[in-house]
C-alpha cells in the first residue's frame, strides 16, 4: 500500500465496441513508491497501489459508470488483494507473464464464484493461459503480434466458448477493420484519435461557422456583448447555456431566461470552455471519446500551464489541448484547421509540431495519457514542473472533465 501523501498515477485507455463506444477502460499506473522518479513499470504495479489510486481519485472519475479493467501479476493475483476491488465495477486482467499453476487455477476459479470478471492479457493460443480459459470473460488478443490467420482462428473459437475477444495494440484505422472482420469485438488502442490518409477536402460551411465561432470566444479582447450576440444566432448553443446555469448544480431560487443574465453568472472563462465542448461535441463525427480526450487534454494543459507562464496565458494552454485532436474530428490536416483558429504563433507552431514549450506540455500530457510514464517524466524535469505535477494535472482534470461534461450536457 501507499504511503499517507504518497502521489498516485493512474492514466487510463478506452476499449471501445464495434461501433466506437467505450466500454471500459484499462487503467495504466506506476506503482513506484518514489513520488518524482516514474521508475517501475506501470503494468506490473501492484493491486494495493491501484486501489489507494481508486481511494484517492475515485471510480466514477475514473470509469465514468463503466468497467475498470485492472492488471494483476501473480504475487498479487495469490494475494487475493483485489477482492477489496468491487466486482461489478472491474475486470481483473491476468498478466501474460502469471505461470499457470493450482495455486492461480485455484484462486481464479474462487474469483469467478464470487463473481469477479477475468480478463487474458497477451493471449497465445496453444501456450499453458489454455488452462485459464474455463474462468475468463474476456481475452485479449495482440494484433500487432499474432498473424491474422489465428486471430481469426481464435476469435471464432472464443465466440463458441462464450468468451469476449479484445483486439489490442489496434493502432489505425485499418488494424480496426481487420479485427473486426475476424470477429474481434473489442478494440484497445489509438486507432481512433490516429489521423488516416486525408483526401482534397475543405470544411463546410456549418464546420466553418463553429470554427469562427471558437476563434471568436478566443480573442482577447472578446466582450460579455460579442458573445451574447454570437450566442443568440444559434438556438442549440443559447438553449444549452439557459438549461446549464438553471441546472440543479447552480441552486437558484428563480429561473434565469436571458442569455445575458447566464453570461453574467457563469463568466467568460466558463462560457469559453462550455462553448468549446459543444462546438466540439457538433463537429465530432468519430467516437464520443475523442471529445473527452479533447476537454481532458484541455484541462490538463491548461493546469501545468499555471506552473509556466507564457504569452499564450492559461486559456491558451486550455486551447492547445482542446485543438490537438480537430484533424481527427474533422477528418483534415491540422495544418488546414489551425488557419480557422486564433492561434499565436507559438500556439500554431505546436500544433503543428514544432518542438517549442507549449508543444513540451502538450507531448507531456499525450505520453501520460497512454501510460509512458518515462517519456511524460523526462518532459516534466525538461520543463522544471513541481515534482509529480503531471500526475496531479492529470487527476484533476478527470474529474473536471467529468463533472463539466455532466453539467454542460456534452
Amino acid at each position: 500500500m501507499s504511503v499517507a501523501g504518497e502521489q498516485v498515477h493512474v492514466a487510463r485507455q478506452p476499449i471501445l465496441d464495434a461501433r466506437n463506444q467505450v466500454f471500459g477502460y484499462e487503467l495504466l499506473h506506476r506503482g513506484s513508491a518514489q513520488a518524482a522518479t516514474f521508475t517501475g513499470c506501470g503494468q506490473q504495479a501492484s493491486a494495493q497501489v491501484i486501489g489507494d489510486a481508486l481511494l484517492a481519485i475515485g471510480f466514477d472519475t475514473l470509469t465514468d459508470g463503466r468497467r475498470a479493467f485492472v492488471n494483476l501479476a501473480a504475487e498479487t493475483l495469490l494475494s487475493d488483494a483485489s477482492s477489496v476491488l468491487d466486482p461489478e465495477l472491474v475486470v481483473l486482467e491476468i498478466l501474460e507473464g502469471v505461470e499457470v499453476t493450482p495455486e492461480v487455477l485455484a484462486m481464479c476459479e474462487s474469483l469467478v464464484a464470487r463473481g469477479y470478471a477475468i480478463a487474458l492479457d497477451d493471449f497465445v493460443p496453444g501456450s499453458p493461459a489454455e488452462a485459464l480459459l474455463p474462468f475468463a470473460k474476456f481475452v485479449k488478443l495482440d494484433v500487432l503480434a499474432l498473424p491474422p490467420d489465428m486471430i481469426k482462428e481464435t476469435a471464432g473459437r472464443m465466440l463458441k466458448q462464450g468468451v469476449s475477444v479484445i483486439a489490442e495494440k489496434v493502432e489505425t484505422v485499418a488494424d480496426f477493420e481487420h479485427a473486426k472482420a475476424a470477429g474481434c469485438s473489442l478494440f484497445q488502442g489509438y486507432f481512433f484519435c490516429r489521423p488516416t490518409t486525408f483526401s482534397a477536402k475543405s470544411l463546410s460551411a456549418n464546420q466553418v461557422a463553429q470554427m469562427r465561432l471558437m476563434a471568436a470566444l478566443y480573442q482577447p479582447s472578446v466582450s460579455l456583448t460579442a458573445i451574447e450576440d454570437l450566442l443568440k444566432h444559434d438556438t442549440s448553443l443559447s438553449y444549452r447555456v439557459l438549461r446549464t446555469v438553471n441546472s440543479a448544480g447552480f441552486g437558484l431560487r428563480r429561473e434565469v431566461r436571458s442569455i445575458r443574465e447566464a453570461l453574467l453568472m457563469l463568466g467568460l472563462e466558463q462560457i469559453r470552455k462550455w462553448t468549446s465542448i459543444w462546438v466540439l461535441s457538433a463537429m465530432n463525427k468519430g467516437p464520443s471519446e475523442l471529445v473527452t480526450m479533447t476537454v481532458l487534454r484541455g484541462r490538463s494543459c491548461e493546469l501545468l500551464g499555471q506552473h509556466l507562464g507564457s504569452s499564450a496565458g492559461e486559456g491558451g494552454y486550455f486551447l492547445l489541448g482542446l485543438c490537438s485532436l480537430l484533424d481527427v474530428l474533422l477528418g483534415l490536416p491540422m495544418a488546414a484547421v489551425v488557419k480557422e483558429l486564433p492561434l499565436d504563433d507559438e500556439l500554431r507552431a505546436a500544433l503543428l509540431g514544432t518542438s517549442n514549450r507549449p508543444r513540451q506540455v502538450l507531448d507531456a500530457v499525450v505520453h501520460y495519457e497512454q501510460g509512458h510514464w518515462l517519456e511524460a517524466a523526462a518532459i516534466e524535469a525538461t520543463l522544471d514542473l513541481p515534482d509529480d505535477s503531471l500526475a496531479t494535472a492529470y487527476a484533476d482534470a478527470m474529474a473536471w472533465t467529468r463533472s463539466l461534461s455532466r453539467a454542460a450536457g456534452a
